[in-house]
Formats: structure tokens, C-alpha cells, sequence
């Protein structure tokens, strides 16, 4: 946010008893800087934030896109707070987060703080999801770091900020598609890509709705969503992988986990390893044939 911005919108979500993560996650994917989850009698009540450099109606617009799979979802309440120190507040609520053992996500303005011995991944926390404190990207970067991108190609579907395309670049792939169904989420994977001195000549960012459109082979597919378009994904990796090609899944829920690994198993794919962190799970799956 720009310290010339005076308040934040806020939208709040209701949803049932036990759906804390998913509204955390729909907000997020919304475009939301921060919320706060509030515990009532079977139901749950989420206060989400927006920056006010977009009208209220295009965040409303992108969270009931994000919301509209989940009918026990619903807006409840809308308006506006007046700044209250968020200018320097909202900064210092992405402070450098080491991931894994040998990578770091940081703010553009915490440049030259970088840790010995971790690479960098320079993030500006904008609208579009994956900023890097959640923690399914966590859970995919992590994933990522025990394989081995060394000149591979790639593809991240529902790229957000760009970072999990970045990390694989920046791990050694030659090569990286970032696609996602929004269009408005590209400026900001462009700016990431800036930050991160990656060239255009190997990362293309493009429009486009999960793997429809995308005639290419790659070493590589990761998918950071929540698990219903994850679910329709599936079938169609392995005409876009290559032999001994791995996909990463992230954004699911521990409650989902056996259900996609059934998906699976039916679609022809090896799970190679998997990761919880709190209520969320990630797996990364290998098609041999």
C-alpha cells in the first residue's frame, strides 16, 4: 500500500464451523493484505482487507469469483477503515521469511538484509496471491528445493505473483511458463521478474485457464490452487509432461488430502513426497509412463 492511501477496504466472509483456512485462502486469492478470523457458534466470520488504490466493487467482484465454488461461503458486510499507521504497518508484516533450508522470501524493501547462504526471492506483496506467507507456497517451495531443475522447463498454473515460477528459475530451471486465469495479476508478475533480475527471454508470463491453450512439454508443472480446479488439472498433465517430469500440488487441505491422491492414483501419477504444514498439505507426483 502507498503511504498516500488513507484508509483500507474491508469485505467479511461467513462461512461454517471448521472453514477458518478456506476463508483465509479465498481471501487471499482475492487479493487481500491481511484478515482477522473471528470463532462464532457454528460459523465462522472473516474480516478481510483491500487496498483502496481499486474501488470497492472490483474487490468484491474478485472475491465472489473466488467464492462462487463454495456455496457455504457468503459476503456478509462491506466498508471502509481510516489509516491508522498502515502505511508503515502493513510493511512490517512481511518481514524476510526463510523457507526451506536454502530460501528466503523478502519485500523489495528489505534488499541488502538477505541471509547468508539463502537465495533470495524478492516478492512485492501486491494483489495477487502468493506472496510467499502462506502456507501452501511454502509447502511448494519446499517441494521444489528436493528436486533437482537444472536446465529444466517448466510451467506454474495459477502463477499469482510469479513466485514459484521465479524460485524454479532462480533453482536452475532454463525455462518457465507462469499462467493464470486473471490477466490483471500479469503487471504484477512482470514487477516480481524486475525485482528478481530474471529475463524476459526465459519467462513468459501468459494469460490462460489451467492448461487449455498450452501445447508445450515441460520438466516441470506446479499448481498452487485450491483443490477443485487442482482436480479438473489432473487428467491433463500428462500430455505437458516429459518423461520422468514432476508436478507440485499445493492449496489443499489436510481434510482433502486422501481424495486427491485418489485423483491421483486414477490419472496414472507416483506421489514422490509429501508436506504438511499446519492444515494444509502439498505433494509432489510423478507420471512414468
Amino acid at each position: 500500500m502507498k503511504s498516500e492511501e488513507s484508509f483500507w477496504w474491508y469485505v467479511t466472509l461467513e462461512g461454517g464451523a471448521g472453514d477458518e483456512e478456506t476463508l483465509c485462502t479465498l481471501a487471499e486469492l482475492a487479493g487481500s493484505i491481511g484478515s482477522e478470523v473471528q470463532e462464532r457458534p457454528k460459523k465462522v466470520v472473516l474480516k478481510a482487507y483491500f487496498r483502496s488504490t481499486q474501488n470497492l466493487d472490483f474487490w468484491l467482484e474478485r472475491l465472489r469469483s473466488a467464492i462462487s465454488p463454495w456455496p457455504g461461503v457468503d459476503v456478509a458486510d462491506m466498508g471502509k477503515i481510516e489509516n491508522r499507521r498502515w502505511h508503515t504497518a502493513w510493511k512490517e508484516a512481511f518481514p524476510p521469511l526463510p523457507v526451506g533450508n536454502t530460501l528466503v522470501v523478502m519485500a523489495p524493501w528489505h534488499k541488502g538484509d538477505e541471509p547468508p547462504g539463502r537465495t533470495p526471492l524478492y516478492i512485492y506483496p501486491g494483489s495477487a496471491f502468493g506472496t510467499g506467507y502462506h502456507e501452501s507456497t511454502q509447502i511448494a517451495l519446499e517441494l521444489m528445493e528436493g528436486l533437482d531443475l537444472r536446465g529444466k522447463t517448466g510451467v506454474d498454473i495459477g502463477a499469482g505473483s510469479g513466485i514459484l515460477s521465479i524460485a524454479a528459475i532462480k533453482m536452475g530451471a532454463g525455462e518457465v511458463w507462469a499462467r493464470d486465469l486473471d490477466p490483471a495479476v500479469m503487471a504484477e508478475i512482470r514487477g516480481n521478474l524486475e525485482l528478481n533480475d530474471i529475463s524476459g527471454d526465459c519467462f513468459h508470463p501468459e494469460t490462460g485457464d489451467l492448461l487449455q491453450g498450452f501445447d508445450r512439454r515441460v520438466d516441470l508443472l506446479t499448481a498452487n490452487i485450491v483443490v477443485e480446479p487442482l482436480t479438473r488439472l489432473v487428467p491433463s498433465i500428462s500430455g505437458v509432461l516429459r518423461e520422468n517430469g514432476v508436478a507440485v500440488f499445493s492449496g489443499i487441505v489436510r481434510r482433502e488430502r486422501d481424495r486427491f491422491l485418489e485423483t491421483l492414483e486414477q490419472n496414472g501419477f507416483i506421489s514422490l513426497s509429501e508436506l504438511f504444514m499446519e492444515d494444509w498439505w502439498g505433494v509432489a507426483a510423478a507420471h512414468p509412463s
